[in-house]
């Protein structure tokens, strides 16, 4: 990660108090890895708005690291970007300050002294920011990987199916077959997984989860999903595969329907989904501290 810091995000706590953080602006060519690592669809601009953090680092002769790519990094209440780093090593929006549970992670390696006076503003107002959840350990371990990295392992599908038939030990990550299927084609690849993006979980390699698309549900990591595989437990026709969804996607192993609704009920404000925490749906505990 360079020296620099993209200008968004700047309404956040982190930049208003205890003190008013005030960047100075300047525009700095797209690093080439946006563009050769972006995933969307939309073409990146040429030129992005930054600011610099620290006075040292521009030059190649040091740098920091990126906390985090920005896939999955804040898929669950525990972790939030502070900042979007602007770096050369991974894609655009990639981690240069974040917030997991009561840990601070700061990815610019420049001392106070070498900051510049919005950096120095930033770094104290992240410590006062970050007393507020002292106490309050991560909620989620990563375990698995965001299931944005299906669309980025597409665009290697050869080189990944080739390396898995040399070496059987390999695990590709995306099924053999579908690698087959796709061969020489990596668009087609990347939307399959675009297409699909809402039924993909992960249990070793990346899997499209056709039982629950079978259920003519929208998203495996939508409450409203979670809800319609509960009320399906009593139905004689979709009760087996809810039952199996439900131990795929929760930590909950309930025997009756109204044990599951009333363990929904309780926690409906408080449930969310981690892609990071194993694709499971998960509860705040009461009195966490909310970010918002």
């Amino acid at each position: 990660m360079k020296d620099a810091a993209h200008a968004e995000l700047l309404e956040h706590e982190v930049f208003q108090k205890p003190f008013k953080v005030e960047p100075e602006f300047e525009s700095r060519d797209t690093p080439s890895n946006y563009h050769s690592r972006n995933l969307s669809k939309d073409k990146l601009p040429d030129k992005m708005k930054v600011w610099r953090v620290q006075n040292e680092g521009r030059d190649g002769r040091r740098y920091g690291g990126a906390v985090s790519s920005s896939y999955g990094y804040a898929d669950s209440p525990d972790a939030e970007v502070l900042v979007k780093g602007y770096n050369t090593g991974k894609e655009y929006g990639a981690v240069g300050v974040g917030r997991h549970g009561n840990f601070l992670q700061w990815g610019y390696w420049a001392p106070p002294s070498l900051m510049t006076e919005a950096g120095r503003k930033l770094f104290l107002n992240c410590i006062c920011y970050i007393h507020r959840f002292d106490g309050k350990a991560p909620l989620i371990r990563a375990v698995s990987h965001h299931r944005m990295n299906t669309i980025r392992l597409a665009r290697i599908g050869d080189r990944l199916r080739k390396s898995a038939e040399e070496d059987k030990d390999i695990t590709p990550y995306i099924p053999m077959d579908l690698l087959k299927k796709y061969a020489g084609d990596p668009e087609g690849l990347k939307q399959y997984y675009r297409d699909n993006l809402e039924f993909v979980y992960q249990d070793r390699i990346f899997q499209v989860d056709n039982k629950f698309k079978s259920l003519s549900l929208n998203s495996n990591r939508s409450l409203d999903s979670l809800e319609k595989l509960i009320s399906f437990l009593q139905d004689e026709t979709k009760a087996d595969t809810a039952r199996l969804l439900l131990a795929r996607y929760t930590n909950q192993s309930f025997q009756n329907v109204d044990d599951w609704r009333q363990w929904f009920e309780n926690n409906r404000d408080r449930i969310f989904f981690s892609d990071m925490g194993g694709y499971k749906f998960f509860v705040v505990p009461e009195g966490y501290p909310d970010a918002n």
